[in-house]
């Protein structure tokens, strides 16, 4: 059967003192809102056998929202979902309401929360397994301490749920129970979009609850079963920026063991930050405070020393990155050594066993077999040759205030400290600048250019002296 999935966002989040809508809040890097649509994306996309059940069509995804809408619009632009306004904040099941009109009678919908960004794809599975033999699946999870919970209410066997019950609206003896809603269920559409029509805000709170249609299920006789994630963390929301820091390092700890599983050695599994997806190899090693963004590849024997930021980038097999570094955008070869204090801007290519040093600037520029720019040197819109040497303080001049040009350096070439290249310029095979230099002419193959004033002498000269 396909799925309609409806996804609560319409709250203010007021208690997370900011302009932005609280669903929008990133965490690792990804909004909220959009890291459960990218969950519900996945579904039945990694099949867990051949049991129809695991087979799930994803019909629609239907976003309920409220405040913040053109912030959220323009966030989640490039996602396929239906917009269900909720004008007024009158409850979970006047929220549902909202998105009734795309609701397909003939689907089950999956209702999910906004703000409990970590709920995982195999969560969602197991909860429509359950709801294969029963009429409604509720997602549920113990608490030590369930304050402000609804309460999961069974009847004498404790096999079949009857109802749930918000905290305000519990008895003293209700409130002793462990297991609560967590605001995630999966129930038939004709059911649902019957159930709601029936809702009533006779309640401490005067709102429409989404959860009084498990009792008028179970009124009717129909089947309640539960489901519980592997870690209530997956259900734990958002209220605050308290919130949202816990549920970030929950988050970071979970990248960090699954980077050490994988082959990774972490100095420290605390100081470590993924805002994307990493793959990593055997026997790399990840020093503290570095964060990777986007989608990051390591190789085997990688090595990244502290405080540095990759992004969207390949480092190949044996390759260090030293301490204070940024790759951006880049493919970095194999047994390459880069940093520290390096930066390689989009781009930028090195080859194997390429090396670029401290304050090493490159960008849309490709860095030669063996060739190295060991300091102070910036690489734009360059061509670098193998075993090309590229001496401290060299620039290319690529930027003449309206366009950028090419520099070509060939294989074994040699540029002497402190040379500015004047692109477009080529310098050939075996070609070395004299330091100092300003090239502004192409340079043949196997030939030394020097490009500098005539160094004059002058007696007499006064130097400056403060006024």
């Amino acid at each position: 059967m396909a799925l309609s999935v409806v996804i609560l966002a319409a709250g203010k989040g007021t208690r997370m003192q900011s302009s932005l809508p609280k669903v929008l809040h990133p965490i690792g890097g990804v909004p909220m809102v959009q890291r459960i649509i990218n969950t519900v994306n996945k579904l039945g996309s990694n099949k867990l056998g051949s049991d129809p059940i695991y087979d799930i069509d994803v019909n629609s995804i239907n976003l309920v929202y409220g405040h913040g809408a053109d912030l959220l619009k323009t966030a989640l632009s490039d996602n396929a979902v239906n917009w269900c306004l909720q004008a007024e904040q009158l409850g979970t099941g006047h929220a549902v309401q909202q998105a009734a009109e795309f609701i397909d009678p003939q689907d089950d919908v999956l209702v999910l929360v906004g703000d409990a960004p970590l709920i995982k794809a195999e969560t969602l599975r197991k909860l429509h397994a359950v709801k294969a033999n029963a009429d409604v699946a509720l997602l549920t999870v113990d608490l030590a301490d369930p304050t402000g919970m609804g309460r999961i209410i069974r009847d004498a066997s404790g096999d079949n749920i009857t109802a749930i019950v918000e905290h305000k609206d519990a008895t003293d003896a209700q409130r002793k129970i462990t297991e609560i809603n967590t605001g995630v269920m999966i129930l038939n559409g004709a059911d649902l979009l019957g159930w709601l029509d029936g809702l009533e805000n006779n309640n401490a709170q005067g709102e429409f609850y989404l959860t009084d249609v498990i009792a008028m299920a179970a009124a009717q006789g129909k089947s309640i079963q539960s489901a519980q994630p592997e870690s209530a963390v997956e259900v734990e929301g958002v209220n605050n920026r308290v919130h949202l820091a816990k549920l970030e390092r929950a988050l970071q700890l979970e990248n960090a063991q699954q980077a050490m599983l994988s082959g990774a050695t972490l100095a420290d599994p605390a100081r470590f930050d993924v805002r994307g997806e990493l793959t990593v190899g055997n026997d790399v090693f990840i020093d503290v405070n570095c964060v990777f963004e986007g989608t990051v590849t390591l190789g085997n024997n990688v090595r990244i020393g502290q405080n540095c930021l990759l992004q969207n980038c390949t480092v190949a097999d044996d390759t260090v990155i030293e301490a204070n570094s940024i790759v951006q955008d880049a493919q970095v070869g194999e047994a390459c050594q880069v940093g520290p204090y390096a930066r390689l801007r989009p781009g930028s290519v090195l080859s194997k066993k390429a090396k670029v040093g401290n304050f090493v600037e490159m960008k849309k520029s490709t860095l030669g077999e063996g060739a190295k720019a060991n300091h102070l040197t910036y690489l734009g819109d360059a061509t670098v040759g193998a075993n090309a040497n590229i001496g401290a303080g060299t620039i290319t001049c690529n930027y003449d205030g309206v366009n950028k040009s090419q520099t070509v350096i060939g294989a074994n070439a040699f540029i002497g400290s402190n040379s500015s290249l004047v692109a477009p310029v080529t310098i050939g095979d075996t070609a070395t600048v004299g330091a100092g230099s300003v090239v502004t002419k192409d340079v043949e193959d196997n030939t030394l250019a020097i490009a500098r004033a005539k160094q004059r002498h002058l007696s007499g000269w006064e130097r400056p002296s403060k006024k």
